[in-house]
């Protein structure tokens, strides 16, 4: 099987895709109140669930102090609990309990637009974007992982 050619401009259109995302991300964390690494956190949780502080830290890429703030944060304005471990005391895991009331509305108009973006795709289509997503996620995250571990 031979590989599909790339074409030239790739690599500029994926990070300029990348970076209309992030800037997208820091404006919704800023209209929510809330700084960018707290609206990711909180996006972790709701995804994952649950998950000790160290887990979180090492997600978020934050060592544990500034975590322990994120988590301080989030627990202040609403978002998360800290829940004792029924087994050991000593250790607590972190869970969402909310999402910044202003999130939908913010992330309303992007959402809209992307959403006619992608009806614009056959469903065939569809599953490609989606299977990339899928494995683009898993592949970023193991990256992230080794340059965290190097």
């Amino acid at each position: 099987m031979s590989t599909p050619s790339i074409r030239p401009d790739a690599g500029e259109i994926y990070r300029k895709y990348l970076s209309a995302v992030l800037l997208h991300s820091h404006a919704s964390a800023r209209a929510c109140e809330l700084g960018a690494t707290d609206l990711y956190a909180l996006n972790i949780l709701q995804l994952t669930g649950a998950m000790t502080p160290g887990v979180l830290a090492a997600r978020t890429g934050l060592t544990t102090g500034p975590t322990t703030r994120l988590i301080d944060r989030l627990e202040e304005a609403g978002y998360v609990r800290r829940v004792p471990d029924p087994v050991d005391r000593r250790k607590v895991t972190v869970e969402p309990i909310g999402e910044p009331a202003k999130l939908d509305r913010v992330m309303a108009p992007a959402r809209q637009k992307i959403g006619k973006i992608l009806g614009s795709y056959t469903p065939e289509q569809l599953d490609v974007l989606f299977d990339y997503f899928t494995r683009a996620a898993e592949a970023y995250q193991e990256a992230a992982e080794q340059l965290r571990d190097q």
